[in-house]
């Protein structure tokens, strides 16, 4: 296990959602005082859901786990279990990361929340699309709710 991203229990059979941070939980240019403004919305949209976070933000180079995780609030934390790997160079880049996460680990049911539709192959229908420019908002929200009211 790598110690700087110490990683809790994942669950093959539980939803996932992989979360990007930069245009969804904040808008893209926001600034460090902005971070996160937007974590609120998907705190709330979440509730009480029977699902686990996997970090696929680029922030996850930067920063151990313990430390991503230590930006939630503590609602959150335990449901965050680890981050991405290493990163895919080429077409599709965040796809390929999370895909091949999900290989690895067993996972079939998940979403992405992210704002960088080039980043996924078209059609995706597994990627929550935000406006980076604004972040989370009433619609990804509602997205999230039918896919978790969904899951099996």
């Amino acid at each position: 296990m790598n110690s700087r991203n110490t990683q809790a229990p994942i669950k093959r059979s539980a939803s996932t959602l992989f979360l990007d941070f930069d245009g969804v939980l904040h808008p893209n240019l926001a600034l460090p005082d902005q971070y996160f403004g937007r974590l609120p919305l998907l705190e709330q949209a979440l509730g009480n859901a029977d699902l686990q976070i996997v970090i696929s933000s680029s922030w996850r180079f930067q920063s151990t786990l313990s430390r991503l995780r230590a930006l939630f609030p503590a609602s959150m934390q335990a449901r965050i279990v680890s981050t991405t790997g290493p990163a895919h160079i080429g077409r599709h880049a965040r796809w390929h990361e999370i895909t091949a996460y999900c290989a690895a680990s067993g996972i079939t049911d998940w979403r992405a929340l992210d704002d960088a539709h080039f980043e996924f192959p078209s059609p995706c229908e597994q990627l929550i699309l935000c406006e980076g420019s604004r972040g989370i908002g009433q619609k990804e929200c509602d997205a999230l709710a039918a896919w978790l009211a969904h899951a099996v």
